[in-house]
């Protein structure tokens, strides 16, 4: 039924008023523009729409459900317009973000939670995922934000924020490398078993070019793709493990592992970076929690380098 809304109007107003006059009084128009209106949506619909009664005009049958029709349309008007109040106050709304498994504690922490305290309807959806898949969820329209490590330009990405984030071997307390003050040469660093991501892995990848181009092997002693393994792996002491610090940030913080920078340019410029898709417009929600995120997150300011290289007790 393809009947302007406006025409509607002045046939729902007309029967609320009772009479073709006094709907014209209520829409300051002439009565003969609300019987031309009322005229032409008849001749759409096939049918007569008013009957006249000793109390003005009234609907026919065809008239009721047309009425029927112009009140659960106004009422869906009026819930749409609820509903877009309240999203655009980002009292509701959805965001899907799709982030490096290193990302998931600084970003559960603190901003997370603060974030959906202030905005309680908004829901949040947190996938992890490889470099390759947080890329190809962006680019796909599957997340809203991607979280990732070390890549550092792509055509279908916009990078809101980078933030330097150095790859440095983390370690137990008690291992003889953790009493060096200076930068670990990588030298050093092939001398140990480490503990490192699986082949294709974004910081794996990072790993082997610096080895690569330093003209060094690496000792692989276990790999995984879980962050947790190579933590834990780390405090054995048996093993030491690459990372970016804010991958292991409570772990540093508790004393349970320490960092040591590396004398590796590669290694020395990764960085840690928001993105969205080129072109995307991001929901209000999506804006506020990008800001959010560069704001209150270890990843992307500088406090995640305090401690590196300190000593510990």
């Amino acid at each position: 039924m393809d009947i302007p809304h406006q025409r509607l109007v002045y046939f729902q107003v007309t029967i609320e008023a009772g009479s073709v006059r006094q709907a014209a009084a209520r829409l300051d128009i002439a009565p003969s523009a609300v019987s031309r209106q009322l005229t032409l949506i008849e001749t759409a619909l096939g049918a007569p729409l008013l009957e006249r009664s000793r109390n003005g005009v009234v609907p026919t049958a065809v008239g009721e459900m047309l009425l029927a029709y112009c009140r659960k349309r106004s009422a869906l008007d009026d819930a749409f317009s609820e509903e877009l109040d309240a999203y655009q106050r980002l009292e509701t709304g959805h965001l899907s973000l799709t982030v490096g498994e290193g990302f998931v504690g600084d970003l559960i922490d603190t901003p997370l939670r603060t974030f959906t305290e202030s905005y309680r309807g908004v829901r949040l959806d947190v996938n992890t995922g490889s470099t390759s898949e947080i890329i190809d969820a962006v680019v796909e329209d599957e997340a809203h934000i991607g979280l990732m490590y070390h890549e550092r330009v792509h055509p279908k990405l916009r990078f809101w924020h980078s933030s330097r984030q150095p790859l440095v071997a983390l370690m137990s307390p008690t291992h003889r490398l953790a009493r060096e003050q200076d930068a670990l040469p990588l030298a050093v660093l092939s001398e140990h078993p480490l503990a490192l991501w699986r082949t294709g892995h974004g910081v794996r990848q990072l790993v082997e070019e610096g080895f690569r181009e330093a003209g060094l092997r690496h000792q692989v002693s276990m790999q995984t793709n879980s962050l947790s393994v190579l933590k834990h792996a780390a405090r054995s002491e048996l093993t030491l493990t690459l990372l970016p610090a804010f991958a292991a940030a409570r772990e540093l913080e508790d004393g349970l592992l320490v960092a040591r920078s590396v004398d590796c340019e590669r290694f020395l410029q990764a960085h840690a970076h928001i993105v969205t898709r080129v072109g995307r417009r991001m929901p209000r929600a999506g804006l506020q929690l990008l800001r959010h995120l560069e704001r209150w997150m270890r990843a992307f300011n500088s406090r995640t380098e305090a401690g590196i290289n300190a000593t510990h007790s």
